[in-house]
């Protein structure tokens, strides 16, 4: 009778936990243009991408937390876009060593947000081009949100393992100065994403310096291209294949 009354009992605490379950959180992403996002946590944490203060997206200004710099180029680093970048805390993906640019580890917690980050090159010949270039995986609200910054080259094998699981991938389209359309569709498998994929650094009717996401969305099935620059991400969402959402800068 006893052992009875402990598993009714144990069964009414675990039917008490299960319909107290707190339900999906939301991330809130919004596109700015180039690799320019804005990360919003469900607790309000706000982490800024890249920034830059190019004219013809309109030199945006948005709130910030947390600004990560990918690398040193002068249309990723400018973080006056954000409101109160001096409260803000800065994290460069590269630090000055001599007269040299290296990468920076990171893997540390800022609030409810934990951030690591991996190296690797802005072009396909060890950087010799264009230098050096930051990933950074953020894990925020048990999502893992992967922002390639100007990668320039397909992944090793060992670049695949230290990025680890990814369930958004921010990745560069548009050629010229990174991963083409083609390379960037290897790196998607590469890395095989399992919620979203939001292309970046690809031309658009006001800024033509790269080329537009053409190549990449080619032939691709579950595109998305949403009005506004704004995507809500549920945290339980499953999809059976990631879906490719193209966002509008405005």
């Amino acid at each position: 009778m006893t052992r009875l009354i402990a598993a009714l009992a144990a069964a009414i605490l675990l039917t008490a936990n299960t319909s107290a379950a707190e339900p999906a959180a939301n991330v809130t992403i919004r596109w700015h243009g180039q690799s320019f996002f804005e990360i919003e946590s469900s607790k309000g944490t706000r982490i800024v991408t890249d920034p830059h203060l190019i004219d013809a997206y309109g030199r945006k200004e948005v709130p910030g937390d947390l600004i990560l710099i990918s690398h040193e180029h002068n249309d990723h680093t400018q973080i006056t876009a954000v409101k109160n970048s001096g409260k803000a805390k800065v994290i460069h993906g590269l630090k000055p060593i001599g007269n040299k640019l290296d990468w920076n580890p990171i893997d540390e917690t800022f609030r409810d947000v934990h951030l690591r980050s991996v190296g690797v090159y802005h072009d396909n010949v060890n950087g010799m081009l264009r230098g050096k270039n930051t990933v950074f995986i953020l894990e925020v609200d048990g999502l893992h949100i992967v922002h390639l910054g100007d990668l320039g080259h397909l992944l090793s094998e060992r670049a695949v393992k230290e990025i680890g699981p990814v369930d958004i991938l921010m990745i560069p389209v548009g050629g010229v100065y990174t991963l083409n359309g083609a390379d960037a569709k290897k790196v998607v498998e590469q890395l095989k994403p399992r919620q979203y994929i939001l292309p970046m650094h690809y031309g658009t009717k006001v800024f033509d310096d790269v080329l537009p996401a053409d190549e990449f969305l080619d032939e691709q099935k579950n595109v998305e291209k949403l009005a506004g620059n704004t995507l809500v991400v549920k945290t339980d969402f499953k999809p059976t294949e990631p879906v490719i959402v193209v966002l509008d800068w405005k």
